[in-house]
């Protein structure tokens, strides 16, 4: 994965590393779009050579996911009493309705 930027004052577009958190004009691309990228024309592409490794977590996102898991499920739904007997034109239920 990596990360691309257009600097456009400079005629630049930039292709690195994955960013951690997401930035206005930016695009993230796969490794293979990554690599076969083309700047336009009179524009300057940097890409640096190596891996597209996805970037370290940050405490942020593990603290995340643990409280996710820890969070409880919710409680199971009980089942909600039988409806009185009504016409089938009156049984409705939100925008359903029953057809004979």
């Amino acid at each position: 994965m990596a990360t691309l930027t257009y600097v456009y004052a400079d005629s630049t577009a930039v292709v690195g590393p994955l960013a951690a958190f997401p930035e206005p004009h930016t695009y993230d691309l796969c490794e293979q779009h990554a690599r076969s990228l083309t700047a336009p024309r009179g524009w300057e592409l940097v890409r640096p050579e190596g891996d597209f490794s996805p970037p370290p977590p940050v405490p942020d996102d593990l603290v995340a996911l643990a409280d996710a898991v820890r969070e409880p499920a919710p409680a199971p739904r009980r089942p909600s009493p039988p409806a009185a007997r009504t016409p089938s034109s009156a049984r409705r239920r939100n925008h359903l309705r029953l057809v004979r």
